[in-house]
């Protein structure tokens, strides 16, 4: 008996479902059937005790002016996140990828130290540096080009960048190992190939580099949407969660608000679905845009 089982476990047909097994679960347990709670906590008014069938009234109360600030405020940090953690890795990784730059171990690991770093900390390191005082960093910073101190965590333009900022200083160094990665899985033929046929730099980049790399921008990209539209702590650490004039509120900002602070779990899930619902279509709608979905050899 014990034979035939061990016979079992290791035959072809049933090990690559045991390795698996542990995503599968983790998966069942930690993400399924909790977006399947959260979506049936959304047609409910939740208090201590007492859980009630509401229908549909969570969710015609989602769209009000904090919704929408909290949407716009999103939206516009996506939009500059995905800029920046997608141009400005790929700049780097090609720059750490060339013969011109020494020292490429040190480069890279000095990149990637922000992503282990605790986002509280690098909270605290920029609301310092950052400070509406004359004596920060940033204002005396600005101060040499003539310019008068801001107060960054009061106004809705230099809030926006704070957060940028912050996310941006966190997942730089992860964006370009991903795109270190793309660089040398291309073939050194294609570009002496394209020397011998007189190719500039600039035409190597655009058509070698560049096609090459699509996987990359597509996955990095769409990570980036994923994670913008996700943001909870660059702006928690900034403002706790109360940003004047919701500067700062973001769509999980405004989850964490209404479900935690205000105890309303019920209208809390039916904001989770919301904001699953714009991932979704917003990262589908790329995919498709971009070809995502096809085969390599498409």
């Amino acid at each position: 008996m014990r034979k035939r089982t061990r016979g079992f476990l290791n035959s072809k047909n049933v090990v690559p479902y045991v390795f698996v097994s542990p995503f599968i679960i983790s998966f069942l347990i930690l993400t399924l059937y909790p977006t399947i709670q959260a979506f049936i906590m959304s047609f409910q008014r939740i208090l201590p005790g007492q859980v009630t069938f509401i229908g549909f009234q969570n969710y015609e109360r989602i769209f009000n002016p904090a919704f929408f600030k909290a949407l716009s405020n999103t939206t516009i940090y996506t939009i500059a996140t995905v800029f920046v953690l997608v141009l400005v890795p790929l700049i780097l990784a090609i720059l750490l990828d060339s013969k011109f730059v020494r020292f490429k171990t040190i480069f890279r690991s000095a990149l990637f130290i922000p992503s282990l770093t605790s986002v509280v900390v690098a909270g605290i390191i920029f609301r310092l540096f950052f400070a509406e005082s004359e004596s920060s960093i940033a204002n005396q910073m600005i101060g040499l080009f003539g310019f008068d101190p801001v107060s960054w965590q009061y106004t809705g333009w230099s809030g926006m960048l704070l957060m940028v900022l912050i996310a941006s200083w966190r997942w730089m160094g992860v964006n370009v190992l991903y795109f270190l990665a793309g660089l040398q899985n291309i073939s050194k033929e294609l570009y002496e190939s394209a020397d011998i046929d007189g190719a500039n730099i600039f035409q190597k980049f655009l058509y070698i580099t560049l096609p090459s790399l699509k996987p990359i921008m597509v996955f990095v990209t769409t990570i980036s949407i994923i994670g913008g539209f996700r943001v909870f702590e660059e702006s928690y650490v900034l403002w706790e969660g109360n940003s004047p004039g919701n500067i700062g509120l973001t769509l999980v900002g405004y989850l964490y608000q209404q479900g935690i602070q205000q105890n309303d779990m019920g209208f809390g899930a039916a904001i989770g679905v919301i904001i699953l619902l714009i991932i979704f279509i917003v990262s589908i709608l790329y995919l498709l845009i971009t070809g995502g979905f096809k085969r390599g050899d498409e």
